[in-house]
Parts: C-alpha cells; structure tokens; sequence
C-alpha cells in the first residue's frame, strides 16, 4: 500500500477528489499577457519596443555624451599638467604662487584666502605639491568669488595615493566633490597634481538623462495613441468576422428552417484577416447547405409521418370497429378465435393511440398553431388528477394548489394531454404505493406546473434524452404498462409551442417534472379567449 506524502491527507471516503490548486489567482490573471486581447498585445508590444529603443539610445547616448567630456577634461588637465611643470622649472622649484610679488608680503603674512597666480588655470581647478610623499600645498579657486579654498587634510590621503604616471584617475575629494587628477614628476621628489572638476559633468549628465527619460515617456505616450488608432482600424475586418461569427452563433440550428445568409462583409482576399474572412464564408456556405439538405430531408420524413398516420388512422378506424363488431358474437365462435379477436382490439387501440400522438407530432413539428383561450389550469390539474387516481388506485395522489384560479393562454385540450401524460408516466413507471404530489404556483409572470413522485428515480444516462421520441427506461421504468415512448416527447412539444419549457430532475427517491408556461401570450401580450 502506498502511503500519502508528510502534509498531504487523503481524500475522506466517498468525497470527490480536490482539484488542484490554479497556480495564478484570478486576481493576477490581467498580469498575464496570454490573456490579453489581441488589440492589447500589438499595442503593448509596440509601446514596449520604442521604450526599449529610447532606453537603448538614452543609454548610449549619455555614455557617448559622458565619455566625450570626460575626454575633454583629460586633454585639459594634460595641457595644464605641462604647464604646471614648466613653470615649476622654470621658478627653479617654487610654484608662481609661491614667489612673492613685488609689494607683497612674505608668505607667512599673506592672508589664507588669497588669489593664486597659477598660470592659464581656470577656476576650479585643483592644484597640489608633494614632496617626500607629504602633501606640502593643494587647493583650488572657487568658480562663483575665484577666492582659494584649501584642500581639506583628511582627503591627502587620496593625493598621496594617486599613481605618478601622467594618466587621469576619477577620485572624490570628500566636499570638493569628484575630480579628475593627473600626477606627474617635476624635479627630486617633487609631485604636481592638477585636477579638474567632473560637477559640470555630472550635472550636463542629470539633465541629459532627464531630457532622455522625458523623451523617451513622450514617444512611449505617442506610440500608444498611434498604435491604438492603427491597430484598431487593421483589425477593423477581424471585428467583422467576429461579430458574423456571433450572429451565426444566435442563430437556432438545431431544429426548424434555418437561413444561414449571414456573411462576412468586405472581405480582402490580400489580406490574412481578408483570407479569414473568406474561409468563414466559405465555411458557412457548406454549413448552409448542409442544413438546406438536413431540413428538406425531415420535412421529407415529417410530410411523411403526418400523411402515413393520416392515413393509417383510416384502415385502423375500420379494423377496431370489425373487432368491436365481432367481439359481440363472441358466444358463436371457438374460445381461441375469440381471444384473438380481443387481442386484435387491443392492439388496434394501441396502434391508433400511437398514430395520433405521430399525427400531433407531425403537426408541432410544421408549426401548425393551436388554439389560444385563457385556460383554467387548476381545473385541469384536478381532472387529471382525478383520472389517474382512477387509473392507478395503488398509487397515492396528492394536490397542493392555491387558494385562487390560475388561468394561462393556451390550448385547453393540449394542456390537459400534457398533464395526463406527465401522471401516466409516474403511473406506469413506478411501484404501487408511490406518491405523487402534484402543484400548481403563479410567480409573476410565470405558472409553474410540478410533478413530482417518490419513486425509484430516472437513470443518470437517461435524463438528457428523457423528453426524445421512443426513448426507454432501463427495468426500473419499463413498457410493461404499453408505454409508447411518445408521452414525454409530446409533453416537450406542447410546451415549447406554448412558449414554455420543462424541466427534470431525478435521483433515487424523487423525480420531479417541472413545467413553465407565461401567464401572458408570447406573440399578442394579453391572451384573449378564442372561439373554438
């Protein structure tokens, strides 16, 4: 025996088992692009590729962008670099800065702010001397007062550590911000260090990516309206050829006359939805045809029903009445050919019952109208009743009607068929001592009619085609009372030509009839009495 996984129980016995878990949540299902319509797709698809381009090129862009300035920059700190090293030769160690001009008091009397005179440097730009690896000056002048700002002493470490090779390294320099710096040798163990600043860089950089993302936004925007407007005008036809598809699917195919001339309009064979759109048409054309052929071959086997049982009923008539006349000198012949007489009788009634329910049938079926009266329902329901209590004494029939007439517009007689066939079906199909409860309600506009019989209940496999001509039970609702296997079908047609429907349920225990029918008539509004 196997045995469950550690979490997992079994389903209890006689339980159906669990289905298993959706592994996305309904409410997460429009996250899923498989889902969307195909006006959607093409429209996300194409947003998401010009955002996807705008990225792309933003992206390159502003690395283009940034790498060029950045190349700039470096030219230029090369440029002063050589500067700075040929003025310190040429001022024999010292920088210009640190030579007292004339007037100009010696340095430890100047004061800490101010101007430098470093030849053909631009403001913000960091100078620094190094000697024996000690940081012996750096600062920079400031852009907006071109006042000198000393370097901090806690960043000398990263000057300290720039490699003296003559190439440009990015470092941060704490508030002075991110630099590019440029180490060289000028004399002994004299190090220059000239720096530009990458703030102008990094501020063209924001805007470029603010403008980019800006653009890119705008062109995702019109590339939506305009994909709306194109994708809906390109699968204009595909609309067409859905709404043809709708219409056919309206349409009632499965019985009557059907004109199937409902075609896809304007059709492009070009195109792949105009090839579509041709396919269908085509389609409907065979299905159409199809349904001509079906339709003319049972109004063919209707036509002949109706003219076989009409003149069945003829010699059937003339064969009961010979029987009948026989049977009343049934003293003057031998005992067998009287019993065959009466079974000639029997069967002959049978027979004329059968062809009158085929000729009924036959009529439905063509659509003949009945005759339309307001009809006392209750009255009905309590005859038939009545008759099969006197049918079947074995049986326990019950009544639950309301307090006032119920009245629908309809055939009377026909009515009155469909619930004598309804009782004589629980009559022949169920054991003696079943009760049947029979009711009668009015709700709006609406006369329900139950029948509904404690008995053994309806096979499973046979309610589907229960209300199908010469359709039978298993044993449990046999033909052993001569059932015809007419009653339910006709049932279904007296119903539906009055404009109703009816309905079954059954399982062990009860089977319960259930027939609807409008107060009001379906084709004038009000019923109004009709002469016979």
């Amino acid at each position: 025996m196997s045995s469950s996984p550690p979490g997992d129980l079994p389903n209890p016995p006689g339980d159906r088992p669990r289905p298993p878990a959706d592994p996305a949540p309904t409410r997460w299902r429009w996250w899923r692009p498989a889902t969307w319509t195909l006006r959607a797709q093409l429209i996300a698809a194409l947003v998401g590729l010009v955002a996807v381009v705008s990225v792309m090129i933003g992206v390159g862009t502003t690395q283009a962008v940034y790498r060029f300035q950045v190349a700039q920059i470096d030219q230029q700190l090369n440029d002063a670099a050589n500067r700075m090293s040929s003025a310190f030769r040429d001022h024999r160690g010292r920088l210009p800065a640190d030579q007292p001009r004339p007037g100009q008091p010696p340095d430890d009397q100047l004061p800490p702010d101010h101007l430098t005179d470093e030849p053909g440097q631009g403001a913000g730009t960091l100078l620094a001397h190094i000697v024996d690896g000690e940081v012996g000056d750096a600062g920079r002048r400031e852009i907006d007062t071109n006042i000198r700002r000393d370097l901090p002493v806690a960043e000398y470490p990263v000057l300290t550590s720039l490699p003296v090779d003559g190439r440009p390294y990015t470092r941060n320099l704490g508030d002075f911000g991110d630099y590019r710096l440029v180490a060289v040798h000028a004399a002994d163990n004299d190090v220059l260090i000239t720096g530009r600043p990458l703030a102008d860089v990094y501020m063209f950089r924001y805007w470029l990516v603010a403008m980019e993302t800006a653009i890119a936004i705008g062109a995702a925007l019109i590339a939506a309206g305009l994909g709306t407007m194109i994708v809906r005008r390109t699968l204009r036809p595909l609309n067409r050829v859905a709404a043809t598809a709708a219409r056919v699917a309206e349409l009632p195919l499965d019985r009557g006359e059907v004109a199937l001339s409902v075609r896809v309009p304007d059709i492009d064979p070009r195109t792949e939805v105009g090839r579509v759109g041709a396919a269908l048409n085509r389609m409907l054309g065979h299905v159409a045809a199809a349904l001509a052929a079906r339709q003319a071959s049972e109004t063919r086997v209707r036509h002949f029903v109706a003219d076989a049982s009409h003149e069945l009923r003829t010699p059937l008539a003339a064969i009961r009445g010979y029987a009948e006349l026989t049977g009343r000198f049934r003293d003057s012949v031998p005992p067998d050919v009287a019993y065959a007489l009466a079974r000639v009788h029997s069967e002959t009634t049978r027979m004329t019952t059968l062809v009158e329910d085929l000729l009924l049938l036959a009529r439905l079926d063509s659509g003949r109208p009945l005759e339309r009266e307001q009809v006392d329902l209750t009255r009905l329901v309590i005859d038939a009743v009545s008759d099969a209590h006197v049918a079947a004494r074995d049986h326990t029939w019950r009544l639950d009607l309301p307090d006032e007439p119920v009245t629908v517009p309809g055939d009377p007689a026909r009515l009155h068929q469909v619930l004598a066939n309804l009782l004589a079906n629980a009559r022949t199909h169920t054991p003696p001592g079943t009760t049947v409860v029979t009711s009668l309600t009015a709700t709006g506009d609406e006369v329900t009619v139950t029948v509904v019989d404690d008995g053994p209940g309806i096979p499973a496999d046979l309610l589907p085609e229960v209300f199908d001509r010469f359709a039978r039970g298993d044993s449990s609702r046999s033909r052993a009372a001569g059932s015809t296997g007419l009653g339910l079908a006709i049932v279904a047609a007296v119903v539906e030509a009055h404009h109703g429907r009816v309905e079954v349920a059954s399982r062990p225990g009860r089977t319960a009839f259930t027939v609807r029918l409008p107060c009001r008539d379906a084709v004038a509004g009000e019923a109004q009495p009709v002469s016979r």
